[in-house]
């Protein structure tokens, strides 16, 4: 079977884990407060621009958003998303559970943009209601497309004139980085706070939590505990990240990633199918008879987005760190013969 469900399937690139493997018997303090998560901490401070930063390693990114956003808000406070935003449709209303609402706007391209921004915290509040606090944008988004710079500055204007704070959800941040050209150093500059993903981008598992604001730091490990997010083995994510960072190897593999996704998107346009949106990243969304998205089904592995219509469907293939350029062409060759 050709794989393109997703871009976590395989392990670790074979650096993170010969690095696991080598420190894999040493004695060092628990949750985190080991010498490799503060060399990661000070990488990330240092790549993003923010020295006054704290830098959190979270296991996954369900859990670090949840986390988060409960730390961030009082119980009265809303989140802002897109509808297709993950913490919408992913992550079965972990944030709910805490309490806040979230506060959905359609988006024909996943992505929020400041008149959006002010359409959904422009209502009536008062004691009666949930109260827009925090912007939530994920980069990439659930669609595969990107913000510019330009755009997560827009974000930043519109979230001070509203008294919003800016959260990124950086699962897929170096394929956003990369197909945007956008830094992390942009991050640290509009962003209250931000993920930086490990889990879909080589890491065996891991997310960066990097929080900007000073006054969203305070005890906010202690909500970690709470929440279950502090691992006892914290050495883990700290071994992951000063590894993935090293070097430009985070940056190099989502680059590889969306090579592949872009091989692969102008591939199918020229088989003449159709894509739900452009490709922008490393999420490839095609339009298939229904037919052909079940003769697929026999030799791919992939996603099932959604039905276009009575007798199309619209499926994702996603491409990795680890993608092989013989299996895009497997899959071109495929498809081709499919749509003949």
């Amino acid at each position: 079977m050709l794989y393109f469900r997703n871009d976590y399937g395989a392990g670790a690139h074979p650096a993170v884990l010969e690095a696991l493997i080598k420190t894999n018997l040493e004695l060092t303090p628990g949750y985190g407060t080991d010498p490799y998560c503060r060399k990661a901490e000070e990488t990330v401070r240092g790549l993003c621009g923010a020295p006054d930063a704290a830098v959190h390693f979270l296991v996954g990114g369900t859990q670090v958003n949840k986390t988060a956003i409960s730390a961030f808000l009082r119980p009265y406070e809303a989140v802002v998303a897109a509808a297709s935003g993950h913490i919408c449709v992913h992550e079965a209303g972990a944030v709910e559970q805490d309490g806040h609402k979230i506060l959905t706007v359609p988006s024909s391209d996943g992505k929020l943009s400041p008149a959006l921004l002010r359409e959904a915290a422009g209502g009536v509040v008062n004691e009666h209601t949930t109260v827009p606090r925090l912007a939530y944008l994920s980069n990439t988004t659930e669609l595969g497309t990107v913000y510019t710079r330009e755009e997560l500055r827009a974000l930043r204007t519109a979230c001070d004139e509203l008294g919003l704070l800016l959260y990124c959800d950086g699962a897929r941040l170096g394929s956003a980085m990369d197909a945007g050209g956008t830094s992390l150093a942009d991050y640290g500059e509009t962003c209250d706070a931000f993920t930086i993903g490990g889990t879909k981008n080589g890491l065996l598992f891991g997310e960066a939590l990097v929080i900007v604001n000073p006054a969203l730091q305070p005890c906010f490990r202690n909500c970690m505990k709470q929440q279950g997010a502090m691992l006892a083995k914290g050495r883990l994510l700290g071994v992951q990240f000063d590894t993935i960072l090293r070097e430009g190897l985070y940056l190099g593999l989502a680059s590889h990633a969306n090579r592949q996704a872009k091989r692969l998107a102008s591939g199918l346009e020229n088989q003449g199918i159709s894509l739900l949106v452009p490709a922008e990243s490393n999420q490839v969304f095609p339009v298939f008879p229904d037919g052909a998205v079940e003769a697929l089904g026999e030799h791919v592995e992939f996603e099932v987005e959604r039905k276009i219509d009575p007798s199309h469907t619209c499926i994702r293939f996603v491409t990795a760190w680890h993608t092989a350029e013989e299996d895009v062409d497997a899959l071109l060759e495929l498809t081709g013969r499919l749509m003949k």
